[in-house]
């Protein structure tokens, strides 16, 4: 059988998902048997069925729960494994167990993992707390899908956190090994091993603790794993696997190899001759890096030129790395392991939610509609409405009694005209669907709201066809125009036509377009004088950007966000990306502080 593992650091699994449209066609992509992702930067709460699930995989995550500031919801990893079957499956790719961190302390169990006794559970869940691991059993082998930590050469707290956390997966793989399991180590581990994994590597690259560490591991220096990406390229250069995303460093391959797999154990055949069989020799087919997944691609090279950012580039900042195993036999039936994504709260209980929730609203709807009949009818036969009127309106019509369309007699009108927008209609309102009613009485209320509305320029005659609602009415708004200028209020008991108060109250309306006419005249000039002003300031700042001295471009700007003496100060730097200093065509190096100094906020 002819298993394929693919490791890839998606930084970030919504943006991945949305760039591939899907996450089963994200999946299907890679074509691979198990697949590990590393920094999904998804919390527990956000795990629904869109960003776990897929048809033929199994997915096992790993959230961040510390509330840490910059911490929450930053990392986080998944496994996601294809099989025909969740259940009584002989494949290799199901796992038989499956496990969240490597604690053992986040399981059903919380017991401390055999091999980990000697550290506190504070220091065991403190490592765990960020969702740095998932551990799946294939029978075969342990999986360790991992997400190193990132340490800056001063930061001693996540210096301490990152040697904390591999010192303990070291003890985790010891015992495992001491009970014959074979291991095989995926992910983005943040560790570049040698000088031949780093671009332009300083002389003193490989004297890091943490590169010493890695290489203490391998099985040239004694120790138990293979890396098998350089047991099947151990001269490749520039095989890189991540690349700065502020520099542009993608368009000259500048960039680092720091995604690894990495077999530790015995092959699967019964010879005893250990010197001639390991698991890499015998049971690894190929191992590689998926360049495809570049964001970068021959053609955007003048994408940073100048520091103009012309082409938009889609993908994650690593490539994937992938190993192909050969010879795994299959394995006893089995079901798929209770951290399954099938059987987190939020996903399986959506499709449960979702009935339960269409079902209350089919019943809160039919029982709207029996209400609306009985008031209907109630009325009908004996309570004449508000304005002395029967109510003659349909269930159907019932929601459009709101919108502001009233019958009414003439001796009312006379009185509200000049008090409240009433329409008067000449004729009965036709009956329309219900839904498409409701949607008009909607849109009616909502542009009653809009004070715009009340002064738009327009000549009221007595009558005018509603196309919304197939009558012919007249509108007239007098509350409004009552404070309006240059007009005299009329009482509520005057006597008058209503075509008295429609001319009284349109050459109000027409006073009040031509204020704000002038208002959005005055506005457009300050407007006007606001972009040139502004253009003047951008001209200032642009004749004060220096030249670098490699190409004679523009630089762009920078600020220091690190903390320190310097925290937000300016700085100019070379616009162009960032690549080997033999490549004229590359960043020159140039650095210029700006003139202006990092505020004092002293006080």
């Amino acid at each position: 059988m002819l298993m394929k593992i693919v490791t890839y650091n998606v930084n970030g699994l919504r943006p991945r998902i949305a760039q591939f449209g899907s996450l089963l066609k994200l999946l299907n992509s890679l074509d691979a048997d198990v697949i590990c992702f590393q920094e999904t930067k998804l919390r527990r709460q956000e795990l629904t069925a869109d960003l776990v699930m897929a048809e033929g995989y199994e997915s096992f995550f790993s959230c961040t729960r510390t509330s840490e500031r910059g911490r929450a919801g930053y990392s986080g990893v998944a496994t996601f494994c294809r099989v025909k079957s969740a259940f009584n499956s002989d494949e290799v790719a199901l796992p038989v167990a499956a496990e969240e961190g490597f604690s053992g302390l986040l399981g059903e169990l919380d017991t401390v993992a055999e091999g980990l006794e000697e550290f506190s559970k504070e220091e065991l869940l403190q490592v765990d707390g960020e969702g740095r691991c998932v551990v799946t059993d294939h029978h075969h082998f342990v999986l360790f899908n991992l997400y190193g930590p990132r340490a800056g050469g001063d930061d001693t707290e996540r210096i301490e956190f990152k040697l904390n956390f591999y010192k303990m997966l070291q003890k985790r793989w010891e015992s495992l090994l001491r009970q014959g399991r074979r291991i095989i180590v995926v992910g983005d581990l943040n560790i570049a091993p040698t000088c031949l994994d780093r671009c332009e590597a300083e002389p003193e690259f490989e004297n890091n603790q943490f590169r010493r560490w890695f290489r203490s591991m391998l099985v040239e220096n004694r120790g138990s794993f293979f890396d098998v990406f350089r047991a099947k390229h151990p001269d490749r250069r520039e095989a890189y696997t991540c690349w700065s995303q502020s520099s542009g460093a993608e368009e000259f391959n500048y960039g680092s190899r720091i995604d690894h797999i990495l077999c530790a154990g015995l092959c699967l055949h019964q010879e005893q001759d250990l010197q001639n069989h390991n698991f890499v020799a015998c049971h690894v087919k190929e191992c590689d890096i998926l360049t495809q997944y570049k964001r970068w691609k021959p053609g955007n090279s003048l994408r940073w030129k100048g520091g103009q950012r012309s082409i938009k580039l889609e993908g994650s900042d690593h490539a994937p790395v992938y190993t192909s195993l050969l010879e795994l036999p299959n394995i006893c039936q089995h079901s798929t392991p209770r951290l399954s994504a099938r059987y987190i709260p939020m996903v399986r209980g959506l499709q449960q939610t979702l009935v339960s929730l269409l079902m209350k609203r089919k019943v809160s709807e039919q029982v709207d509609e029996i209400n609306i009949k009985e008031s209907c009818s109630e009325t009908e036969t004996s309570s004449p409405d508000q304005f002395g009127t029967p109510c003659s309106s349909s269930s159907q019509d019932f929601g459009f009694l709101s919108s502001s369309t009233i019958e009414c007699s003439s001796s009312f009108a006379n009185e509200a005209a000049c008090n409240t927008l009433v329409t008067l209609s000449s004729e009965p309102t036709k009956t329309r669907p219900g839904n498409e009613t409701k949607k008009k009485a909607k849109g009616s209320q909502l542009s009653q709201l809009s004070l715009r509305s009340f002064f738009q320029k327009s000549s009221i005659p007595s009558k005018s066809t509603r196309a919304d609602t197939g009558t012919e009415s007249t509108q007239i708004d007098v509350s409004e125009s009552n404070h309006l200028p240059n007009e005299t209020p009329m009482p509520a008991n005057q006597s008058g036509s209503v075509e008295q108060c429609v001319l009284h109250s349109s050459a109000s309306i027409q006073d009040a377009d031509q204020d704000e006419l002038a208002a959005c005249s005055l506005k457009k000039e300050k407007n006007s004088l606001a972009l040139l002003e502004w253009q003047r300031l951008q001209q200032v700042m642009q004749n004060s950007i220096p030249l670098c001295k490699g190409h004679r471009e523009p630089c762009v700007p920078r600020v220091v966000k690190k903390q320190g003496p310097n925290f937000g100060r300016r700085f100019y730097v070379c616009a162009r990306a960032e690549g080997p200093a033999s490549n004229p065509e590359a960043n020159c190096n140039y650095f210029k502080w700006a003139a202006s100094k990092p505020r004092n906020n002293k006080g």
